[in-house]
């Protein structure tokens, strides 16, 4: 092999080269100062990347990040439109011993927002496309200058159908500051289908197979999850806007009404059921049914917008001893009742009559006429319908009105968990059915001015702060520090309560 002459290395200058320099001018750097330079910084760059990150890991709180389920958009039809803003902070950790956490199923379509893509068929008697619009709570009203229906409270009114409660109830769990994303922290777990929606949709289907086919397949999948398995569904709870009828269909239910048979399944009884209206001939040791108030029109985000609301009614002037709002119904029992307090509201100059009507001049299903009725109105007649139990009881509530009940059933066997335990704090009730086995007719004016103005307005002030409570908040209500989150407990904060109660009683062996 050939060697090859070397060339001195770059920085072997010679002395003829170093005498190029004057003493007065600056030095040009030299390669190795530069390869050196550079070599520094890098290694300063390094320590003080490495330093930083340490400072992050250690020194800050970590961040809370967990997995979120994927949740189906709601539909893009023109008149749905969603106001909810999901919350995906971290969980918030509550300061009372004994607090619940809530375990959401991200259920497959078909059990909830898939059937309200199909809103113009969710209902055999409506087009229920501007009820289920903003997540269940109905189209925005307008507010009035009068204050009617709620001038001064920020757009808490709404256009709420009176079957929607499980809607409302899903968005506003959505948000829920007990809400958890890790199954296994959870104590209670919510199967948000629209069950009433759903059975609303089927009243006419003749095969009772398709009726019942999207319970069985919601029932099987839920017994495929490990959470349902864990406790045999004894720890699991869905809500249900319709009334308890409308699921309870069986071979001795009588009459075929449209109804079909999911609180009859085994696997549910094994759970609890919220609907807005209870069997309440079943015995409550043995029921897994609990009463859930109608939604009414009111949905406050803030403790402000319900004290605003509360001290108007207060202030109301009520011109009117009492009001019936409401329409005759066919039937021997139902008829008689409505026809004699229909008659005799029409005769009295102390009472307000808003008759239904099938008509285009139904004022029945404008919301500030029924709460200019109602605020105008010491009491407010709550006379059964089509079933025991009246939306009409919660509008009344909201205005302030004190509800005169003709059935036990209209109420006070229905809501225990959101009701006082005495009646006679905020209700008056008129026994219908001992008047008609003496043959006798009550006369309802005469009944109420018998009550002293003392327990008038006793009465009146235990409605009033009921109102919350009886109230569904907004989804995107947020905690303002007053109580709860928007500075209050609604229908939902008390139902959770409650079922956490509940079901921690039953896991214990106690029920």
């Amino acid at each position: 092999m050939t060697s090859k002459t070397q060339s001195p290395p770059p920085w072997a200058t010679t002395t003829k080269e170093q005498e190029k320099y004057s003493k007065t001018r600056e030095p040009t750097p030299s390669k190795f100062f530069i390869i050196n330079f550079h070599f520094k910084y890098f290694i300063f760059f390094l320590i003080s990347v490495t330093s930083w990150f340490f400072i992050l890991f250690f020194l800050l709180p970590p961040t809370n990040l967990k997995y979120q389920p994927h949740r189906s958009s709601l539909p893009s039809t023109k008149p749905i439109k969603s106001i909810l803003v999901v919350d995906h902070r971290r969980e918030r950790n509550p300061s009372k011993n004994n607090v619940s956490y809530v375990y959401i199923y991200n259920l497959p379509p078909e059990f909830n927002l898939g059937l309200v893509e199909d809103c113009a068929h969710l209902n055999i008697y409506t087009n229920m496309c501007p009820h289920v619009a903003n997540r269940g709570l109905g189209q925005q009203l307008p507010l009035s200058d009068d204050g009617e229906t709620g001038s001064g409270s920020g757009g808490a009114w709404f256009a709420t159908h009176q079957f929607i409660a499980e809607m409302i109830f899903h968005a506003r769990m959505e948000n829920h500051p007990h809400r958890t994303w890790d199954p296994a922290r959870a104590s209670l777990f919510y199967v948000p289908f629209y069950g009433g929606l759903h059975a609303s949709s089927k009243f006419r289907e003749m095969n009772l197979t398709a009726r019942d086919e999207l319970a069985v397949r919601l029932l099987d999948f839920l017994q495929r999850q490990p959470t349902w398995r864990k406790n045999n569904g004894k720890d699991h709870f869905m809500v249900l806007g319709r009334t308890a009828w409308d699921f309870m269909r069986s071979a001795e239910s009588g009459p075929d009404f449209g109804a079909n048979s999911l609180l009859n399944q085994p696997r549910v009884q094994s759970m609890s059921v919220l609907t807005v209206e209870t069997n309440p001939w079943k015995k409550k040791a043995n029921s897994n049914q609990y009463g859930l108030p109608y939604p009414s029109y009111f949905h406050p985000s803030t403790s402000v917008q319900m004290l605003t609301w509360q001290t108007k009614v207060r202030k109301s002037n009520r011109t009117h001893l009492f009001s019936f709002i409401g329409a005759p119904r066919k039937g021997l029992e139902k008829a008689a009742i409505r026809d004699e307090l229909i008659r005799q509201c029409g005769k009295s100059t102390r009472c307000e009559l808003l008759q239904c009507k099938n008509d285009k001049n139904n004022k029945c299903y404008e919301p500030s006429e029924i709460m200019r009725v109602m605020t105008r109105s010491e009491f407010c007649l709550q006379a059964p319908g089509d079933s025991f139990t009246r939306r009409s009881t919660f509008d009344a509530v909201l205005a302030g009105c004190v509800p005169v009940f003709f059935s036990p059933h209209t109420a006070y066997t229905q809501y225990g968990w959101f009701l006082p335990d005495n009646p006679e704090e905020y209700s008056v009730f008129i026994d219908e059915e001992e008047a008609m086995r003496e043959k006798r007719v009550i006369n309802v004016e005469e009944e109420l001015l018998k009550i002293p103005r003392e327990r008038v307005e006793k009465m009146r002030k235990t409605v009033i702060d009921l109102i919350p409570r009886l109230t569904y908040k907004h989804p995107n209500a947020s905690d303002d520090g007053a109580g709860g989150v928007g500075g209050f407990k609604d229908v939902v904060d008390v139902a959770f309560d409650a079922l956490g109660r509940h079901v921690r009683s039953i896991l214990a062996g106690n029920k």
